[in-house]
């Protein structure tokens, strides 16, 4: 790809110094573009530069959070100005209402690798439109509408003023969904129609979701639609009813549905979310099953260089070999060799981080003494105060004379979420109470610098979110890759990642009352600390060493540092988003966009004609054979299914006719029903067989259903039209 993969976020976690960054989205995409960096890999990242950023965090004596937004000042953090040819600072407008707004543009250079960051505070804009881009994540729906106008709309047009036409627009959440928006009134102001702008856009364009919960995607009333974008509809060639199709859902726009509904391939961020994904994606389209809802998975992976401790880099250095580090970014098995690692070196690089971090972080707890760390956003989901439930047991873990265990949190809430906030105020006021021993620890304003320092000097990193609530997750991530020992349930990457050897899992009940799977969690999370967490550490041989716990953390690092990695993670989006996604956007933008036309015109026809599409009988015939295997003769059922679909205008061969044979709950079968011949006009005939061995206590239930089907297609229900038999 000679153009770059155009990468847009609302947030870039890249240092301490440029706090355009609220947690772990913006972490992840600050890695992502690292990482891209390192690999010469041609990207440009897009978001928002934030003049009064993520709030800085002060905890009052009551516990109480204080939000404060200081100004950021771009002269003095790792930004400069952009400027045109003549020197003079390169501006965009985009439209807001009836007005349309000027942004400057930042970039932050990373060497091979730019982000461009759009900043409303110029004197040319009104002092309400100044503060647009004032706070990320602040203000109610009307600033979210337009902070995403001013970064998909917006961003498109800074890439074109640099001269810019990236190869794959890759949108990192649904907040940057409007870029679809700008690039089909790009097309139509070429003279495209809107379906076929619609197709070509969709054709280069892939989106990643890592949000779990319906809550967490974003959508406005129409009526905000209306006032912010109402005369943008007319510029994209469409009436107002067909912009806002493209994102409506359940009578509102919805962004995550606009993004799927102009991308080529959607993916989760591990297996389990994108499983969770497809069940929440179902909403939008009820007629058709989860289990057909094209969400890919790429399991996220973190920058190793940024998180890594120094101790750990210098002993890899010494113990494998200077060019270590280019090594495991291309060959993660690279990283079996820590086993060669002594195992006193080893331990003395892990002091030596733990030492760091209590200095830095000013913590009042002994080196030679089990210390956990948990530090993440505040949110209630991810139950910060779950060690806290049973008091009584709690402290007979962490107030043990001879084996102590040492508790530091970090994190900020929302200033909008009660909850979160209450989380904080809890664990604030154990930190403070004199019966505790100083044994729990509440670091405040959590960035970061305090996070590296977190997860290359705990000995134990805990993760305790509700099971399926946690995307993916990567503090654990960098955890592991400073030899320091995971433990958590069973959720996003930790599901793929626990082999039994590499850390501790906490199983996560589902299915059940909050308040009794709280109990049940917590009870899982006290066992592991009283028989196997407590006792593993301080189980020391003649020379003082924990040998069973090192062993685990170099298993740890040797199974988890490389898989999941960003370099990893870079390779899969390259083999799995943007290469397909690059060779079917030149295919559809080809000839004048010649497929972009056909594929818009099949559509529409295909949406004209398929109301009078229906299954018209279904024919179902079983006939007992005998089969045998390993001398047992079993009794096999040979079902033959006849179906006969009025199609009208639809050509057979533009369909797909199936049946769904479901013998339980969870055991399905799907069966191709073959084209046998048109005896009457319009009407086609579909026949398939299908062999099965049912239970007594399980009859198979078969339904058909029949959908439209293109090779030029990239997934089987793009057109999400689908018809069922009774």
């Amino acid at each position: 790809m000679e153009q770059p993969i155009a990468y847009f976020s609302a947030e870039f976690g890249l240092d301490a110094a440029l706090p355009v960054y609220s947690g772990g989205l913006g972490v992840l995409a600050g890695d992502y573009v690292k990482t891209a960096n390192d690999l010469n890999y041609p990207m440009v990242g897009v978001g928002i530069f934030y003049r009064r950023g993520y709030f800085e965090q002060r905890i009052l004596e009551d516990g109480t959070q204080q939000a404060e937004y200081p100004q950021l000042n771009p002269v003095q953090g790792p930004v400069v100005e952009v400027l045109c040819d003549d020197g003079r600072p390169l501006e965009v407008e985009v439209p807001i209402g009836d007005r349309r707004v000027v942004l400057k543009v930042w970039k932050v250079d990373l060497g091979r690798v730019s982000i461009y960051l759009m900043d409303a505070d110029m004197d040319r804009n009104s002092p309400a439109d100044r503060k647009l881009t004032d706070q990320l994540y602040g203000g109610g729906p009307e600033t979210r509408i337009c902070h995403e106008i001013v970064l998909g709309i917006g961003g498109v047009r800074v890439l074109r003023a640099l001269g810019l036409n990236p190869a794959v627009w890759h949108m990192n959440e649904g907040h940057a969904a409007f870029l679809s928006f700008e690039r089909i009134r790009e097309y139509s102001a070429r003279g495209v129609a809107f379906e076929t702008a619609v197709e070509a856009v969709r054709a280069s364009t892939v989106f990643t979701t890592h949000t779990p919960v319906p809550a967490g995607h974003d959508s406005f009333d129409f009526s905000l639609m209306d006032k912010y974008l109402g005369n943008f509809y007319w510029q994209m060639g469409a009436t107002r009813e067909r912009a806002l199709q493209l994102g409506a859902a359940d009578q509102r726009f919805n962004m995550t549905r606009l993004a799927v509904n102009t991308s080529a391939k959607v993916n989760g961020v591990s297996r389990l979310h994108a499983q969770v994904t497809r069940r929440l994606f179902h909403f939008f389209t009820p007629e058709i099953p989860a289990a057909d809802t094209e969400v890919e998975f790429i399991t996220n992976g973190i920058h190793t260089p940024t998180w890594m401790a120094k101790a750990f880099k210098e002993l890899l250095c010494e113990t494998l070999g200077r060019h270590w580090e280019c090594e495991v970014q291309t060959n993660p098995k690279a990283w079996q060799r820590v086993q060669e690692v002594p195992d006193e070196r080893l331990w003395q690089a892990h002091q030596q981080a733990k030492r760091e971090m209590l200095l830095h972080l000013n913590l009042p707890f002994p080196t030679d003494c089990l210390v956990v760390g948990f530090a993440r956003r505040f949110a209630s989901y991810k139950r910060a105060n779950l060690l806290f439930r049973d008091i009584q047991r709690w402290k007979q873990i962490a107030l043990n004379a001879g084996r102590p265990v040492y508790f530091v949190f970090a994190g900020k809430a929302h200033p909008a979420d009660a909850a979160g906030l209450q989380l904080i105020r809890e664990i604030y006021l154990h930190s403070r109470n004199p019966e505790f021993q100083n044994h729990v620890a509440m670091v405040e304003n959590y960035n970061l610098t305090i996070a590296k320092h977190l997860v290359q000097g705990v000995d134990v990193w805990l993760n305790t979110p509700q099971k399926t609530m946690e995307a993916s997750g990567t503090s654990g991530q960098k955890a592991a890759v400073n030899g320091v020992l995971h433990c958590s349930v069973m959720d996003g990457w930790w599901d793929e990642a626990y082999n039994g050897r590499n850390g501790w899992a906490i199983p996560g009940s589902t299915g059940i009352p909050q308040d009794q799977q709280d109990d049940q969690d917590s009870e899982a999370v006290y066992e592991l600390f009283e028989r196997q967490i407590v006792p593993m550490y301080y189980d020391r041989d003649e020379d003082s060493l924990p040998r069973a716990w090192i062993a685990m953390m170099k298993e740890s690092m040797a199974s988890l540092a490389g898989p999941f990695s960003s370099y990893r993670m870079l390779s899969e989006y390259d083999q799995v988003m943007y290469q397909p996604v690059w060779i079917r956007s030149r295919n559809f933008l080809a000839n004048d966009l010649a497929v972009a036309k056909r594929v818009a015109d099949y559509k529409a026809f295909m949406r004209r004609s398929w109301p009078k599409v229906r299954i018209l009988s279904v024919a179902i015939n079983n006939t007992p054979l005998a089969g045998k295997t390993d001398n047992i003769v079993e009794e096999n059922l040979h079902i033959l299914i006849q179906t006969r679909v009025y199609l009208g205008e639809v050509w057979h061969k533009d369909v797909r006719v199936e049946a769904i044979i479901s013998c339980g709950p969870c055991l399905q079968k799907v069966v191709d029903l073959q084209f046998t011949g048109d005896r009457e006009p319009g009407v086609g005939e579909f026949e398939g067989v299908v062999t099965t061995n049912p239970s007594d206590e399980s009859q198979p239930t078969i339904r058909v259903r029949v959908f439209p089907v293109s090779e030029e297609f990239a997934s089987r229900f793009e057109l999400e039209l689908v018809t069922w038999s009774e």
